[in-house]
């Protein structure tokens, strides 16, 4: 049962939501505002990884989050694409 985080695009405020299968209709509603323009954002962690290991989900055939980096107006970015539910 994955939790994912997501932000509001109005109003900038936070949420976590739990999915308990990819079937589950969820409200994807701003707590604070009531906006329904929530976009996915990547959720910090407590871990890194480095070097050459396993992407997660490899192990067990699930997808897996992949970034990639592009030159943009600030200089360098880098885009992750992250497996999940989406609109």
């Amino acid at each position: 049962m994955p939790i994912y985080e997501f932000q509001c695009a109005d109003c900038g405020a936070k949420k976590e939501i739990l999915f308990r299968n990819s079937d589950e209709k969820v409200e994807m509603k701003c707590d604070k505002c009531g906006s329904e323009n929530l976009q996915r954002v990547l959720s910090s962690t407590n871990f890194s990884i480095s070097g050459g290991g396993p992407s997660f989900g490899s192990d067990t055939g699930a997808p897996s989050a992949t970034a990639s980096s592009h030159n943009c107006s600030g200089g360098s970015c880098t885009t992750y694409d992250i497996p999940g539910p989406t609109r």
